[in-house]
């Protein structure tokens, strides 16, 4: 391997030593050249195999005048070439623009457009999604549609976009501020906001992980999209620190559960939805677990009996984290050394300061609920090309510290445990995926025989919550529940798709006019023995 030739790696403000990413992949890789890094449904690559085709990528990529901070966007199945185009473009020093294939072809279409991606990377499951807008976003290169595993019109193949390009090392001097990617929240109006993480802030993740376990011993078991926040804070820092990853592309209960115990998985980060889906398998207790050393959940509060029956029947610690893709605000609760502290998501992490403020902003003491606010050494630099959705997510404390706010409201108890409540900004977590009430509303608004709607989150035992929409049709409407159903779902993303229709004579309002949507909860959550 090549002498890395640029100067040592630069020390921030607050006393981080930056490390590049793509160095922690070359110095795990020297280390340990013949193991078997990744696996991905039969196929085996070791860090000899793997790497040089990661070069191969980022010399593409050089080659065609993209550098520090352009953007590439990945639209596909999880796969070992994904990660081949991932990585390869973080040592290029690109910013990767992980897309998800529940997204609608109109809002994938706002985000490809809103990043200015040069390239866009796809496979056959997702081809259909792109189709529509493929050749019309002007950032893209004319050559820019990539196939992984189809070949088409307008498709440019994997192999023969990096057939001749070098496989040595490329150095690129990143910086710690350089973007690393961004990360879309749902929408199905307008912008989705982008969320720009930099290269320090997923080094910072690289370290926290470190710290929870996470080392050149780990077995990662990934069976979370790539494309998700949750996926990325657990596979990028097993391959950083030395460690193994396998992959698999659709989460299956019974395959999960081989797959552990024939690879002797130590490590897993999952939704809670998962954990529900795994504990319930009938044959769950005669698979052999045991060297499990840490599982993590994250994504959506995952319930205190479900938590109990994890570390009563799983082996290995159980650590539960909350906290934003943006950042700023993070807590860990670990299961097993806290079993009395189950109904909470536990104190704040290492580096990372919380507060809970009032409506007003005004900084409240232990026990008393309001927004939960935060700051860390790992922060978005920001909303993608929105400096008015980043100022509007900033509490500035009376010591000038800058804190974002996280929408959801809770308290701390007296030993410092974070306890969640209400969501203030009505988001719907459902399957581990953010769904924002307001995006169905607008759509569902759009529709004529609709004059006012609500749409709320309530139970569900497959997905742990799932979005109902409560709507006060005109007086003259023909339409039934299920034909508004069908319509609305027809314009949505997968992941926004709503369980039914309810209709009602008028909804709910306060004196300012806001649909009191705690109310139109409470019926449903109170029958299904939960509180929200």
């Amino acid at each position: 391997m090549s002498e890395n030739p640029l100067p040592k790696p630069p020390v921030t403000a607050d006393g981080f030593e930056f490390v590049h990413y793509a160095e922690r992949l070359r110095r795990a890789a020297a280390a340990n050249p013949s193991l078997e890094v990744i696996k991905c449904e039969g196929e085996v690559r070791t860090w000899s195999e793997f790497l040089p085709r990661t070069n191969k990528v980022a010399n593409m990529l050089a080659a065609r005048g993209l550098g520090r901070n352009d953007k590439v966007a990945m639209l596909a199945r999880s796969s070992v070439e994904y990660l081949e185009v991932f990585l390869g473009a973080l040592q290029a020093g690109l910013c990767i623009v992980p897309l998800s294939g529940m997204a609608s072809s109109e809002q994938l279409e706002i985000m490809i457009r809103d990043s200015g991606s040069r390239l866009v990377f796809a496979s056959a499951s997702t081809r259909e999604l792109i189709e529509p807008f493929r050749g019309k976003v002007e950032s893209v290169m004319e050559d820019g549609y990539v196939a992984f595993d189809f070949e088409g019109e307008g498709w440019t193949p994997y192999e023969e976009i990096i057939g001749d390009a070098s496989d040595a090392p490329l150095y690129v001097d990143v910086q710690p501020e350089d973007g690393f990617n961004i990360i879309y929240s749902s929408g199905t109006t307008g912008v989705p906001k982008g969320i720009e993480q930099s290269q320090k802030m997923r080094s910072q993740h690289v370290l926290r992980f470190l710290a929870l376990g996470i080392n050149a011993d780990a077995v990662t078991l990934v069976s979370t999209a790539l494309y998700s926040n949750t996926t990325l804070v657990a596979l990028l820092p097993t391959l950083a620190l030395g460690g193994r990853i396998i992959v698999m592309p659709k989460f299956d209960v019974e395959k999960f559960l081989k797959i552990a115990e024939a690879e002797k998985v130590s490590h897993a980060m999952l939704v809670p939805v998962q954990y529900q889906r795994i504990l319930a398998h009938p044959d769950f207790d005669k698979y052999d677990l045991s060297n499990f050393q840490l599982k993590l959940s994250t994504s959506a509060p995952l319930r205190e009996g479900i938590k109990r029956d994890i570390i009563t029947r799983w082996p290995g610690k159980m650590v539960e984290i909350y906290g934003l893709t943006e950042g700023g605000i993070g807590t860990a609760l670990s299961c097993t050394d806290f079993p009395d502290k189950l109904a909470s998501v536990g104190k704040a992490g290492e580096g990372v300061e919380l507060r809970i403020i009032s409506e007003a902003g005004q900084e409240l003491p232990q026990g008393e609920i309001g927004e939960i606010v935060g700051r860390s050494d790992a922060m978005m630099t920001g909303y993608h090309g929105r400096k008015d959705l980043t100022d509007a997510m900033i509490w500035t404390a009376p010591d000038g510290k800058v804190f974002f706010k996280s929408g959801d409201m809770g308290r701390f108890d007296p030993d410092g445990f974070l306890f969640l409540l209400d969501r203030k900004k009505d988001m719907i977590i459902s399957g581990g995926f953010n769904i924002y009430a307001a995006d169905i509303e607008v759509e569902l608004m759009q529709h004529d025989d609709v004059v006012d709607v609500a749409v709320i989150g309530i139970p569900s035992e497959e997905w742990g919550e799932t979005p109902l929409a409560l709507v006060v049709k005109s007086a003259n409407s023909k339409a039934t529940e299920e034909e508004l159903k069908s319509w609305v779902n027809d314009r949505l993303g997968k992941t926004q798709r709503i369980a039914g229709v309810e209709f009602r004579d008028d909804l709910p309002r306060s004196t300012i006019g806001k649909v009191m949507k705690r109310e139109l909860r409470v019926p449903y959550w109170e029958k299904a023995g939960r509180a929200i």
